[in-house]
């Protein structure tokens, strides 16, 4: 069995559904690999100065959010099962007085880059665009992920 370290790059998304009854959005990511789960801060968006200067009740980044974050995960392969090999992100509006509203998910099938990465030590799939769907499996906008898989030599586990 190989491990490695999986970097996921979330870099933005664009035409999110908006599921604030007043204002806008405030998007994070949650970023889920097997059992490992990790959050991404709320993103940033384009405001004018209209909305800095007298729209503060009106909350939120919007739609078009951006991230610029990175974030690690532990992969050991091969695992059996295809449900192993997937990244699910869970696109999620925060709210401050009620739970957090789901907008979409994104999920990206991880398997033939792994084979790749423990063949060749490393590979990336370069940032690109993938649709979010909603609960009612409908098409609300886009997000723009990047994933890269390094296997570890044995000499670096027998460290760890």
């Amino acid at each position: 069995m190989t491990t490695g370290i999986m970097e996921v790059t979330l870099l933005q998304a664009r035409g999110l559904k908006n599921t604030e009854f007043l204002g806008k959005i405030d998007p994070y990511v949650l970023i889920q690999y097997k059992n490992q789960e990790q959050k991404s801060q709320t993103g940033g968006g384009k405001v004018s100065k209209f909305q800095t200067y007298h729209c503060m009740c009106l909350r939120g980044q919007g739609s078009d959010p951006v991230w610029n974050e990175k974030f690690k995960f532990r992969v050991e392969y091969p695992i059996k099962g295809d449900e192993h090999h997937k990244l699910i992100l869970k696109i999620m509006d925060k709210n401050t007085f009620t739970q957090d509203d789901f907008v979409g998910q994104t999920t990206i099938n991880l398997k033939e880059l792994f084979g790749i990465g423990v063949e060749n030590g490393m590979a990336q799939l370069p940032p690109q665009k993938y649709r979010v769907v909603s609960s009612n499996q409908t098409y609300h906008g886009e997000i723009q992920v990047g994933v890269t898989f390094i296997a570890q030599e044995e000499t670096d586990r027998l460290q760890e």
